[in-house]
């Protein structure tokens, strides 16, 4: 049996985290199966977007304690716990949530672009409550992601929030019913891997990456991605494809 099962759906590759008996807590092998899956992501030209799930009831319940208590390291160098949290891959994961992404699994949603979530899914980083602190990426996340006020609440009491709650601050992209999530998130994805790949994974990295940029720097920088894209044989196909009124061809170059 392996901890993590990949499908593809057209230019969308499905990573599921498959260790249901245990709340799909990351061990070893799991960690280094996301790593694997997310590399397969980045080094395929005929993919574009990732979606994280995980199988049975919740998404993800952090670390497996057990494994750690075995001597295991749940985490993959250079990619840090999960196989993803300190370097996510270059194009975009949709994390698809139903049940609970708490601790650990909380992080590795936050690593993702974009989340979808059961209405009635649960979210938060009860680290504190047992001594300790949320180190896989939360403390550094989620301040970027909601208000301030708010994610020094949920860091600080270490409460589990509501997807509703998480909708209502802009974390969580879109709500569904319970069981759905997976598949709206599959929408989602199949709605962004439509689009030019070069342009999609140009998008990704601005976007990330310009808050750390000095003002001063902010256009030259983004120009310097930008010019590969404006220049490429897909910015041109898509010009002619609006012009011919047709879908276009993209050729990812």
């Amino acid at each position: 049996m392996t901890a993590v099962r990949t499908e593809e759906h057209g230019r969308v590759l499905l990573v599921t985290i498959d260790r249901p008996e245990v709340r799909n807590a990351i061990d070893e092998a799991t960690a280094q199966g996301i790593a694997d899956a997310l590399a397969e992501l980045d080094a395929r030209d005929d993919l574009s977007v990732g979606v994280l799930t995980g199988a049975g009831k919740g998404f993800c319940a952090g670390m497996d304690l057990k494994a750690f208590l075995a001597g295991e390291r749940p985490s993959v160098p250079g990619r840090g716990f999960g196989g993803i949290v300190e370097r996510p891959p270059a194009k975009p994961v949709v994390a698809a949530v139903e049940g609970f992404a708490v601790a650990g699994g909380f992080e590795i949603a936050l690593a993702c672009d974009l989340i979808v979530a059961a209405r009635d899914a649960r979210f938060g980083l009860p680290e504190v409550r047992r001594g300790l602190l949320a180190g896989g990426g939360g403390l550094l996340r989620l301040p970027a992601r909601i208000p301030y006020n708010v994610a020094m609440e949920w860091a600080l009491t270490g409460e589990l929030v509501t997807a509703e709650q998480a909708h209502a601050v802009g974390l969580v992209n879109r709500l569904t019913d319970p069981g759905a999530a997976l598949d709206a998130a599959l929408d989602l994805a199949v709605d962004v891997a439509r689009n030019a790949p070069l342009a999609i994974r140009a998008t990704k990295r601005i976007v990330s990456e310009a808050a750390t940029w000095p003002a001063a720097e902010r256009f030259a920088r983004q120009q310097e991605i930008y010019e590969p894209v404006r220049s490429s044989a897909d910015a041109a196909e898509g010009a002619r494809a609006f012009t011919e009124k047709r879908v276009p061809r993209w050729q990812g170059r």
